[in-house]
């Protein structure tokens, strides 16, 4: 009881610090707004260039809290990074951008040194002492293995499964398409409800917890068909070019664009996200994009060979060496899936996780 009641006071208390930094965030915002809107603004070319790098600065400064973000979704202590962003948000606010931009660079430094030692904490609790080096991905089960790239070496938990008595579904919190305030679940909770024996989170989303997803908390815009062949953002993913995964029989079939894919009831599961890593054997994830891709951290994916499927995680990774891993594994196909506070993975019990609600999951269930 006296556990339970300290747990309650500690959640009470970090979601009383993430309500501040999140009204100092919108405080700073209006101040800025309010400045561009002022006639010195308009002719002063001096301060619109000032103006224009604290702009840079707090768009930096949503990123990085929605790291911080993440890092608390993992159950980590970030009391001295909220401080520290807090700080560099007085300086925005005061229209100080070499403090606040010195701050921020700072608070990225500080925040990587934290994602990096929560990927050691990772292998050291849940993996042996000594991580086999291994190249051969497992036949089946679960597996924590070194992968040897040309970028170095990775360590991956990885989860196998034969598609010949494997059936793969998708469950979703909700039932049908939702655009905000929608429903989340932890992993564990859609494991439970479908009788499923491993299962990862799905596709990206937009948390609760992050600023910008204000009016769409919870919602996702990719194609999904989930176990009860109910399409999810089917009008809105008909000239999508991100890549999807299909799942029938002892299939797993990739494409590059979900728009090459109808809307068949017929298959077991269908899941979208991005990017595509692998496809034919070969990288295809070029790089560049999205700047969060370049960030080392717990990278999700689905792949199959031949008629395996498999699912896993490759720590402290960027999205250029999570497809070079794979390749070295000799997947046939790969494709991103959701990470950072979402990261969650399950093979009788969370290897990874539990992280945050998620509105969908992808589950192996025996046939």
């Amino acid at each position: 009881m006296v556990s339970l009641l300290i747990f309650s006071v500690r959640i009470i208390q970090q979601n009383t610090t993430n309500s501040k930094l999140t009204n100092q965030l919108k405080v700073t915002a209006a101040k800025l707004n309010n400045l561009q809107n002022q006639d010195q603004y308009k002719i002063n070319q001096s301060l619109k260039k000032n103006i224009d790098n604290i702009q840079t600065s707090y768009k930096s400064s949503l990123g990085l809290y929605q790291r911080i973000l993440d890092l608390k979704a993992q159950k980590q202590d970030t009391t001295d990074l909220d401080k520290e962003f807090a700080q560099s948000l007085t300086y925005l606010s005061d229209l100080n951008y070499a403090s606040g931009s010195a701050s921020l660079a700072l608070l990225s430094i500080d925040i990587k040194k934290q994602e990096d030692a929560l990927a050691v904490a990772q292998i050291q609790v849940s993996a042996p002492q000594n991580v086999a080096q291994s190249n051969t991905p497992p036949g089946s089960g679960f597996s924590v293995q070194s992968v040897a790239t040309d970028n170095g070496s990775f360590t991956v938990y990885i989860i196998a499964a034969d598609l010949n008595s494997t059936k793969v579904i998708v469950d979703t919190a909700s039932a049908s398409d939702c655009s905000n305030n929608c429903p989340v679940l932890p992993l564990s909770d859609y494991v439970a409800r479908s009788g499923a024996f491993a299962g990862i989170n799905g596709s990206f989303f937009c948390p609760a917890d992050y600023p910008s997803c204000a009016g769409k908390t919870g919602s996702f815009d990719l194609l999904v068909m989930n176990k009860n062949k109910v399409y999810f953002n089917a009008a809105n993913n008909v000239y999508s070019t991100n890549p999807a995964v299909i799942f029938t029989g002892n299939t797993a079939r990739f494409v590059g664009q979900a728009l090459e894919w109808g809307r068949d009831t017929g298959v077991d599961a269908v899941l979208s996200n991005y990017p595509l890593l692998v496809s034919g054997g070969n990288v295809v994830y070029g790089g560049g994009g999205d700047a969060k891709f370049e960030q080392r951290g717990a990278r999700g994916f689905v792949a199959n060979k031949g008629s395996t499927v498999y699912i896993g995680d490759v720590l402290n990774a960027t999205m250029a060496d999570s497809a070079k891993v794979l390749k070295a594994l000799g997947m046939d196909n790969a494709m991103n899936l959701d990470e950072g506070g979402s990261t969650a993975l399950w093979d009788g019990g969370y290897k990874l996780g539990p992280g945050r609600n998620i509105p969908n999951a992808l589950l192996f269930i025996h046939k």
